[in-house]
């Protein structure tokens, strides 16, 4: 009997999940869960999840990343890596004879069986309804255009059907800019059928590379978020002018950065490298197994960590309503033996524990109760007429009785807190570690330098200070 009720109480805490779909702010900055909870988006770039893991691959996957405090996975039903052509892991394609009004069902329920597990884990699925290859764009791909205006409707119209009421976050595009007003409308097409049946599905677009979907689709009504890709050309990012634009467009929508530089992926890997139809480099830098070992190939080195924190706190304390992880094993689900896209030194597994994707716990520790109330502030910090790595950013809540300041190289830093309420308690909270040192106690006074515990490349530190009654040591 016990076993029965466990059962069904299991049972329908799935299907609860299930029906868990986020909603907007009335504020229109960040989103909110069902029960009209803050929702923090801590993404991971997953695009070939759906394409060429198993159910028990992809069950390790999630578990894994929801383990590591992630909240969000992003992934592609119509790869980029040869998606028509090229079968899953199960030998199926995604539609009959490549006519996308013809779904495979077999190929959709695998895709079933990943979003129910991620449901049953309190994740949600941004889920690319295909690669923005299979659209008219400026950068054809390994597979050949195939959707029209008349067919994205078609196609957005099965999806909303198929997964209504699922945790999914619809995101169209796929590193693509809209190149004409013929894919314009094809995108706008395909939302439209999404939206069908009353959806309350939420809707974005993911674009090319130092670009926002707020370039193409700021007013219209479908799309409920603007995501950028700040992309993979250097460290340091200046990922808060991405934010400051999305901030102050009207009207005002949520906004991400849905594709920063991957861990482990070369910096301007496409110098190095023919990215045409099929992606190739010197055979002599790969082993038996595909691994990449001849590093200096990719001259400009390889994204770690750091790179990872930097645009992340940046992100989010540039008013941005969550920020998305990727690692270039992970993102492509990279099998030793197996095709690439960029090269990548490990394999997908070994790269799920990464010190990047590790380290999201910290970053979630630190934001997930504080992110919604947080406003960028500029007047906090003295010494910030800054660039690249010098760049300060900080934010401050709505009352003015916490501020965040995140300092990339572990430099000195002037702050004013003569608008905040004091007294305040300041720590150094580590982002490698997640540990907190207390620095002491301060009136809220005109200025105030504080010197971080170690400086330099890598070592990065955030300031919080927060008012005495209000904090916990």
């Amino acid at each position: 009997m016990r076993s029965f009720l466990f059962t069904v109480l299991l049972i329908c805490t799935v299907l609860a999940a299930e029906c868990q779909t986020l909603k907007v702010s009335a504020n229109k900055r960040y989103l909110i869960d069902e029960r009209g909870k803050p929702f923090l988006w801590l993404g991971d770039t997953a695009w070939e999840l759906f394409h060429k893991l198993d159910d028990q691959e992809a069950d390790h996957y999630l578990e894994t990343r929801a383990r590591q405090g992630f909240t969000v996975i992003q992934a592609v039903i119509i790869s980029e890596d040869s998606g028509l052509s090229k079968p899953d892991a199960y030998g199926q394609l995604p539609f009959l004879n490549n006519e996308i009004t013809r779904p495979n069902e077999a190929f959709f329920d695998h895709i079933d069986h990943v979003i129910k597990k991620a449901a049953s884990l309190g994740l949600y699925m941004a889920v690319l309804p295909t690669w923005a290859d299979k659209v008219p764009s400026n950068r054809p791909g390994k597979d050949p255009v195939i959707i029209d205006q008349q067919k994205a409707l078609s196609y957005g119209k099965y999806l909303g059907k198929r997964f209504a009421g699922r945790p999914i976050i619809w995101m169209l595009g796929g590193d693509r800019d809209v190149a004409s007003s013929e894919a314009f409308n094809i995108w706008k097409a395909m939302a439209t059928g999404l939206k069908g049946n009353g959806s309350k599905q939420l809707i974005t677009y993911h674009p090319a590379g130092e670009s926002s979907s707020s370039r193409w689709f700021q007013n219209d009504q479908w799309i409920d978020l603007n995501t950028y890709q700040s992309g993979h050309a250097h460290r340091y990012m200046p990922v808060y002018k991405f934010a400051h634009t999305d901030y102050h467009q009207s009207p005002t929508k949520p906004f991400l950065d849905a594709e920063p530089a991957y861990e482990d992926i070369p910096l301007e890997f496409w110098t190095y490298m023919t990215l045409d139809r099929q992606p190739t480099v010197p055979p002599s830098i790969l082993n038996r197994d595909s691994l990449l070992v001849d590093l200096a190939h990719f001259k400009k080195g390889y994204f770690d960590d750091h790179d990872v924190r930097v645009h992340a706190y940046w992100n989010l304390l540039s008013g941005a309503c969550g920020h998305t992880y990727g690692h270039n094993s992970v993102w492509q689900m990279f099998k030793k033996g197996g095709s690439y896209v960029i090269p990548c030194t490990s394999d997908w597994k070994e790269a799920l524990h990464s010190k990047g994707a590790e380290q999201i716990k910290f970053l979630k520790a630190l934001f997930n109760e504080r992110f919604h109330q947080l406003i960028p502030d500029s007047i906090l910090v003295k010494n910030n007429a800054q660039h690249d790595s010098t760049y300060i950013a900080a934010a401050i809540n709505r009352q003015r009785t916490t501020a965040i300041i995140y300092l990339a190289i572990g430099q000195d830093v002037v702050t004013d807190l003569s608008t905040m309420k004091g007294p305040l308690k300041a720590w150094w909270f580590d982002p490698r570690t997640g540990q907190r040192r207390y620095i002491g106690s301060y009136n809220a006074v005109h200025q105030r330098a504080f010197t971080p515990p170690t400086s330099g490349s890598h070592n990065d530190w955030v300031l919080l200070l927060e008012e005495r009654s209000r904090s916990k040591k």
